[in-house]
């Protein structure tokens, strides 16, 4: 479930559409929850689909850490890539803003954590680290990732989290927990599916 203060729009005949912030979401909101109608994909099954069923599949899902393909139903399947993103996939099946996103600006996060099969070079151009978008990028990447995580769940008590409903009573206390300092946050090098 994608945060509902965003909305779809056109962005550029390179990039096709995105997704935008209609209000202010704070450093520590959750802006997509995985639920129960986002779609999984065994890996095994996708030699069973059909060419253009196989094309939507490969650009619109991730894949986990199992190697399945994560379709979401919603519009979160739109959110595009940067190098500095403002919104990171945890391990805990969520999303969190790593930063303010305002209002008008598009939320993104960084595909290098979605277990990509083959490098890309971005349509917004490459950054100083980085100049495609690669397989390893999890590898090499997950301590600067880690570091933006952590400080988001920092914010999360002090903002009202709309998809809260969404969460799971694990998810609930693994949050809590991690934010009475009794638990570590996981890295998201545990995302990185290994074949």
């Amino acid at each position: 479930m994608l945060h509902p203060y965003t909305e779809l729009k056109f962005v550029s005949p390179e990039i096709g559409y995105g997704i935008f912030a209609t209000a202010l979401i704070p450093k520590g909101t959750i802006t997509w929850v995985k639920d129960e109608l986002d779609r999984i994909i065994p890996k095994e099954d996708i030699g069973k689909m059909s060419a253009a069923n196989l094309e939507n599949l490969l650009k619109y899902s991730y894949r986990n850490s199992s190697g399945d393909y994560v379709f979401c139903w919603d519009l979160t399947r739109y959110v595009n890539h940067s190098y500095s993103p403002n919104s990171m996939l945890t391990t805990m099946g969520f999303e969190i803003a790593i930063k303010d996103i305002f209002p008008g600006e598009e939320m993104t996060n960084d595909y290098g954590t979605l277990n990509i099969i083959e490098s890309f070079e971005c349509a917004n151009g490459p950054s100083l680290d980085r100049d495609k978008v690669c397989p390893d990028d999890l590898k090499l990447f997950y301590g600067l990732w880690d570091m933006q995580i952590g400080t988001a769940f920092e914010c999360i008590a002090k903002h009202a989290q709309p998809l809260e409903a969404f969460l799971t009573s694990r998810q609930r206390e693994e949050i809590k927990l991690i934010q009475q300092g009794t638990k570590s946050n996981t890295s998201v090098l545990k995302n990185l599916f290994i074949s």
